[in-house]
């Protein structure tokens, strides 16, 4: 059976963690959940992804250290290229993908959250960067992307982890429920994006990615450029038809 299972429905797509017991991260993981979200990318039948993991125990456990113990420091900067691959796969997947933290995300579980455009935890979620208690370092860039600089210090030093109300708090994930809610939340969210235009979606997540990092300005001036590209769609077109006309859009993808 497949670790990571896809499921798809109505331009949703749920990719699903499934390495019991605590979705551990191997090399074979990391690849095949990079695998699914290239081939996300090309599908034009989806228009977000819902990622979760199966089980009660956590969401990812980050690096399965029997096989990191077995690994030489030769062969770690080849398997940093995989981890790498991967995070960057889901952080530059064509369109929006939501994480459904379900439970404990430590290290590159963490990361896995972080590369996502949006984040739903369960209150019984906890996220931590506990490499200083392995003999390692990692998951800092990415997470302080969406994370203030002192509490990311404090996760990082400490090992320490943090609830998902204070994940909340500090503004690292949007929206904390029961666990019963965690998936009809993030499904809720992901259908109100399944119903925008795909050609819209991916031209808003390549612009949102972009201009991160930029001065206002400019960045601004670069959204403005990628709004001038969607002018020239039957889809954005459409769109504007149907706000005007208080009727609900019809997309044909281009």
């Amino acid at each position: 059976m497949s670790e990571i299972l896809l499921d798809k429905s109505d331009r949703i797509a749920v990719v699903t963690l499934d390495a019991p017991p605590v979705n551990a991260l191997t090399l074979a993981r990391y690849q095949a959940i990079t695998d699914m979200f290239e081939a996300i990318s090309g599908m034009d039948d989806v228009n977000v992804v819902v990622f979760t993991a199966k089980g009660s125990r956590a969401f990812c456990a980050g690096l399965e250290l029997k096989e990191f113990l077995a690994a030489t420091p030769e062969e770690d900067p080849a398997r940093a290229r995989v981890v790498r691959a991967t995070f960057k796969a889901i952080r530059h997947c064509a369109v929006p993908v939501i994480a459904a933290v379900n439970g404990p995300a430590l290290g590159a579980g963490s990361v896995l959250a972080a590369v996502s455009d949006i984040r739903v935890a369960s209150e019984k979620a906890t996220f931590s960067m506990p490499e200083i208690n392995v003999g390692r370092c990692g998951g800092g860039a990415h997470n302080a992307r969406i994370m203030p600089q002192g509490m990311l210090r404090l996760m990082a030093f400490t090992g320490e982890q943090i609830s998902a109300w204070e994940a909340y708090r500090v503004g690292y994930v949007e929206r904390v429920v029961a666990p019963r809610l965690l998936m009809p939340t993030a499904m809720d969210i992901a259908q109100v994006i399944a119903a925008k235009s795909r050609i819209g979606l991916t031209h808003m997540k390549e612009a949102l990615n972009r201009v991160e990092d930029m001065p206002v300005e400019e960045g601004y001036e670069l959204e403005q450029q990628y709004s001038t590209r969607l002018m020239n769609t039957e889809d954005a077109r459409e769109a504007t038809r149907a706000v005007v006309e208080k009727r609900a859009p019809v997309f044909k993808g281009r």
